[in-house]
């Protein structure tokens, strides 16, 4: 007996939701025998991390084959298919269309079947279509992730992303409300909508709608839709449209992830980000003032070229300053290809050390953060997993907790160090 089709996902959530539709494609095609590597390229070291995943592939299934995509194969589609260990590499947009799978299309001709990006101005073709690929099936169906939004028109000093991934370019508001419907027809209790530059979501469409059109339109279009969240999201990119519905819908989970990356205005400036310190400081306080609620979390990028003691500080303080609990830390690590690459560097051994400053400024912000709420009660949506994720963001664990998928109140009494604690209520 044949293995069912295997896939590998690295890097990022839009990745890990295009890999459940690439698993529902090869599974309607009647693939067999194959494992899929969806690659990341945000890292030399995800990079590096691919290769390892192909080559590990092919000691797990000798006879399979081995069919690469993702950002890295698209950005450099020769490095993998001169691999001995691949059959084939696909790109981003030929991994998201249920014709690539057919066996023939997949291992006929040419071994590379990867499309200029840049010449793409479709996205999430299994939306358009009408097809049921809809979202990422995780945690017994409490949360789904639904693409709206691909590409990105900037051009960040530090970014190879927008060269795996093409032109900004958003599904149509009607196509989303559609899908959010079905999601919520099949039982998911939260939708987070995601993309690789989300807040630049409409401006491809006519009349160029912002983000906070579509966000306004779901809520009010999908009415049993119980949470709705967004994922990172530019600071410098909070429209008037989507600032109300964050602060005065109570569906709107009280959560933004925000691509911050530094807290220093010169760092900022040379990364070509479109914020100061200021800005994001501001934008927080003034979500806080009419949401006391919310929280944040945020991507920060340690020894950037040319940071100093004094420029990390300022990253450092900005964590504590803005409230951060929720903190990716991502050390420094060179493109080949981008502007920073060719900036002084800083040693790699103090970008590691940085990084773990952050990371620990990052945990003391969020254990006071759960602290400061114990005694709270608040609604938690139970995952598989046993934990309960309230609007927040936060986690909770409690004893004899309810199947995934259900909602229920819930007291919170203390912190284990990793997640909140708390019993049920009422």
């Amino acid at each position: 007996m044949k293995d069912a089709p295997k896939i590998i996902t690295l890097g990022c959530r839009l990745n890990a939701y295009e890999s459940d539709v690439m698993a529902g494609h090869a599974r309607d095609a009647g693939l067999e025998n194959t494992v899929f590597i969806n690659t990341c390229a945000v890292t030399n070291e995800a990079v590096r991390q691919s290769r390892y995943e192909v080559r590990k592939a092919r000691r797990n299934h000798p006879d399979a084959n081995i069919i690469v995509t993702g950002c890295a194969a698209q950005i450099n589609p020769q490095e993998f298919s001169d691999m001995p260990e691949v059959d084939a590499v696909i790109g981003n947009e030929e991994k998201m269309r249920a014709t690539s799978f057919d066996q023939a299309a997949l291992f006929g001709g040419a071994k590379i079947k990867v499309n200029d990006i840049m010449s793409v101005r479709e996205t999430a073709p299994q939306l358009i279509s009408g097809g049921n690929r809809a979202a990422v099936k995780s945690q017994n169906r409490t949360r789904a992730f639904l693409q709206v939004q691909n590409g990105c028109d900037h051009r960040c000093t530090f970014c190879i992303i927008p060269y795996g991934r093409g032109v900004a370019r958003s599904v149509p508001a009607g196509e989303v409300v559609a899908h959010v419907k079905s999601l919520v027809s099949q039982g998911y209790g939260e939708v987070v909508l995601t993309g690789v530059d989300l807040s630049s979501w409409g401006q491809d469409l006519p009349g160029t709608p912002p983000l906070g059109d579509l966000v306004r339109r779901v809520l009010k279009l999908v009415p049993d839709l119980p949470r709705l969240r967004l994922s990172s999201i530019d600071p410098a990119e909070i429209d008037e449209a989507l600032f109300e519905a964050l602060t005065t819908n109570a569906r709107m989970t009280p959560y933004l992830h925000l691509s911050l990356q530094a807290g220093d205005d010169m760092i900022l400036k040379r990364m070509k980000r479109r914020h100061s310190r200021q800005d994001a400081i501001d934008l927080c306080q003034r979500i806080k003032q009419a949401r006391p609620e919310f929280a944040f979390g945020a991507d920060m990028i340690a020894g950037f070229p040319t940071e100093d003691e004094t420029m990390f500080e300022n990253s450092r303080t900005i964590i504590s300053e803005i409230g951060i609990p929720w903190l990716h830390v991502f050390p420094y690590s060179a493109r080949e290809g981008t502007p920073a690459a060719k900036m002084p560097s800083v040693k790699g051994d103090i970008i590691k050390a940085r990084a773990k400053v952050l990371r620990g400024e990052g945990e003391a912000v969020k254990a006071a953060h759960i602290k400061a709420r114990i005694g709270q009660v608040d609604e938690a949506l139970f995952e598989d997993t046993g934990l309960g994720r309230l609007t927040d963001f936060t986690l909770v664990k409690i004893d004899g907790p309810p199947q995934g998928g259900a909602f229920a109140k819930v007291k919170l009494t203390g912190y284990d160090g990793e997640n909140a604690l708390g019993i049920l209520h009422g």
